[in-house]
């Protein structure tokens, strides 16, 4: 038994993106319906993300808001969405805007430096590797200080592997792995599940 009244941990669920192309609220009603018809024991009740990413005309919210959950799905957050004036009204119902997690950042474009630099040379080289061949349970963090990482069992979700190197994974893969740790940025993780 924990010691705290709560824990607050990290974890990642499974959802259904229902990403709009229209905002017309009654032709996203029938379609929304349609597909609860083909799999009602799936998609009755179910909580979604809403991407509002492909949508060009301006959106009623409230109103695409009350359509979809008069359907009997249940909005948990909504995702794409770059209008402000759309982003205060999603606020306003106190639904949370979310990110997904492919979605790259817009970087500037790099600037070319004046003299040719050399890569940084890491002071200590990466040469040995850390085998892991018992699997790693929900909540554990495994660190490869200056080597490579290899996981030959599974790993659970909540888990968490940490490499200066590279990590390979040849069992089901469920949890967090950071390649790189040391700022390694060639380094990479591999994974057969």
């Amino acid at each position: 038994m924990s010691n705290t009244p709560i824990e607050l941990k990290g974890s990642s669920f499974t959802l259904s993106v229902v990403h709009l192309h229209e905002a017309e609220p009654e032709v996203i009603r029938q379609a929304l319906e349609d597909k609860i018809a083909q799999a009602p024991a799936f998609l009755k009740h179910a909580p979604v993300v809403i991407n509002v990413s492909g949508l060009e005309s301006p959106v009623n919210w409230p109103e695409l808001h009350k359509i979809v959950t008069s359907t009997g799905l249940r909005i948990i957050g909504v995702s794409g969405c770059k209008d402000a004036s759309l982003k205060v009204e999603i606020d306003r119902m106190g639904l949370p805007l979310l990110t997904e997690g492919k979605e790259k950042a817009v970087r500037p474009a790099p600037v070319e430096p004046a003299t040719p630099s050399e890569p940084p040379q890491n002071a200590n080289p990466i040469t040995k590797t850390r085998l892991i061949d018992v699997p790693v349970r929900s909540g554990q963090r495994i660190y490869a200080p200056q080597c490579d990482l290899i996981v030959t069992s599974h790993v659970s979700a909540g888990a968490e592997l940490i490499a200066d190197g590279n990590i390979h994974v040849y069992g089901m893969m469920r949890g967090r792995a950071l390649a790189g740790a040391s700022g390694d940025r060639e380094a990479q993780i591999f994974c057969t599940h």
